[in-house]
């Protein structure tokens, strides 16, 4: 179990992967060591803020198509991040305006942000916990208040397997799982993380996170490893993909351009009969 472990103090000069996303997507919710970190990876992997904002966007495409085509109405975001415009909630409210939403982080800040931002929105809370704690999560209170697990669910790992390491326990795969065993069919988990083909890039990039977040990190993966984690889902079309190619808005969308490393995954679903 990892809650006593969560800090409740914001540390201006350790750099997290939730302010270096938002200084990536324009915002205003980070500090001067968040934005150093980021220039120094821009040095080895310059995709990285048109990755992230193709990442956004494939986050809102992903809830809109559950809402309208699917028609799911719970969503639990694990690793939501810093609250930006065109938020899980916000887009799938659009469709189904009784939509509940529970965000899950383990930054402070998000937690305080994202509370400020929704304390007028009954349908939606903000949550503190480590995004391996699952009893945690599904049993906190404001997540029984909000989630009808006998119904199906949106779950989101969005852009946040990179941040924990390999276990057997609580890495990546042993966290699917366990989400999965309390879920209907019908149910949907959304899963994507950087991944890159080229070794170096691996290499540099996860000792580069690891030093900068002080341990607060996983690795980069290979594309192979993000597919294991949908074994047994029915994978939507067009499959497990480089985000910005997943059912793109129209044909002159944005595309990831370079590709020193992608943002990889998809959307599975557990069966129904």
């Amino acid at each position: 179990m990892h809650t006593d472990k969560l800090s409740t103090q914001i540390d201006a000069t350790v750099p997290t992967a939730a302010r270096m996303y938002d200084h990536y997507l324009g915002g205003k919710d980070n500090y001067a060591a968040d934005r150093a970190a980021c220039e120094e990876l821009d040095k080895v992997v310059p995709s990285t803020r048109r990755l992230a904002v193709n990442n956004r966007r494939f986050l809102q495409r992903v809830v809109r198509t559950l809402a309208e085509e699917y028609g799911i109405r719970q969503f639990l975001d694990h690793g939501s991040g810093l609250p930006t415009q065109d938020n899980v909630h916000q887009v799938a409210q659009q469709i189904g305006p009784g939509t509940h939403v529970v965000y899950v982080d383990n930054d402070p800040m998000v937690l305080v942000h994202g509370r400020a931002l929704l304390e007028q929105d009954e349908r939606t809370a903000v949550i503190q916990a480590d995004m391996r704690d699952t009893d945690v999560i599904f049993m906190h209170p404001e997540t029984e208040r909000l989630i009808d697990f006998s119904q199906p669910v949106c779950v989101l790992f969005n852009s946040v397997f990179h941040c924990i390491p390999d276990s057997d326990t609580d890495g990546p795969l042993a966290v699917v799982r366990q989400v999965r065993e309390r879920l209907v069919p019908g149910s949907v988990l959304v899963m994507c993380q950087l991944v890159s083909e080229d070794p170096e890039v691996r290499e540099f990039v996860t000792n580069f996170m690891d030093q900068a977040t002080q341990g607060h990190w996983g690795r980069v993966r290979e594309q192979k490893d993000v597919a294991e984690l949908f074994g047994g889902l029915e994978i939507l079309e067009p499959g497990l993909v480089e985000v910005s190619t997943w059912r793109p808005d129209s044909e002159v969308a944005p595309r990831q351009l370079t590709h020193e490393w992608i943002e990889f995954g998809g959307v599975g679903r557990i069966p129904v009969g």
